[in-house]
């Protein structure tokens, strides 16, 4: 029976450092939603569905038995069953994840990564488009350095683990962490990222 338990106990940090990961809808009937519900209780409130065919959900976490996984939904976070939840395959391991997007204060900030490209914006002002220079992984997160015009290069280090940015009533799965070199001086941002490109 030790064996048995001991192995049960050395694979729970395997799981946890899986996620976030992103899945897809999966056996939801093409009439049909995946209700998200306001606890993990298939009688809880619902507060936001997904469609049939909803790519890039980003389960954050999920509950101890892995029925429910924890998502994000507008400003806070609910939960759907894992059973109609399938593990998106899109994602290389050895790139930075896509799509993600970074948000933080002080000043207000912006950076997304997609596959149509990257962009960093500050509150009041312009998009500005990146160019990303390097990137690796690790299995507990990920940095990537951009290029922004002739001087200008931010590097993003994202790191997987509970994350609130303090404005909204929501828990993030990914802390961040952007170091921009300036010519007029280097600063160093932080902020909460999500894989949920639906919201």
């Amino acid at each position: 029976m030790r064996p048995i338990i001991f192995a049960l106990f050395c694979a729970t940090p395997a799981i946890a450092q899986d996620l976030p990961a992103h899945f897809v809808t999966n056996g939801v009937a093409a009439d049909d939603t995946l209700n998200v519900r306001a606890m993990p209780d298939a009688a809880a409130d619902i507060i936001g569905e997904y469609g049939p065919y909803t790519l890039n959900i980003e389960v954050i976490r999920t509950t101890r038995d892995g029925n429910w996984g924890l998502v994000g939904i507008g400003e806070g976070n609910g939960w759907v069953a894992m059973r109609y939840l399938e593990r998106s395959n899109h994602q290389d391991p050895n790139t930075f994840p896509r799509p993600m997007t970074c948000h933080g204060t002080e000043p207000f900030w912006n950076l997304n990564v997609t596959v149509r490209g990257d962009e960093y914006q500050e509150m009041g002002g312009t998009r500005r488009d990146l160019t990303m220079i390097s990137e690796n992984t690790a299995l507990n997160g990920a940095i990537a350095v951009f290029k922004e015009g002739p001087t200008l290069n931010r590097t993003l280090i994202v790191q997987k683990g509970y994350c609130d940015n303090g404005m909204l009533d929501r828990e993030f799965g990914w802390k961040a962490t952007l170091f921009n070199e300036a010519p007029d001086g280097n600063y160093v941002q932080s902020g909460c990222c999500t894989l949920d490109a639906n919201n």
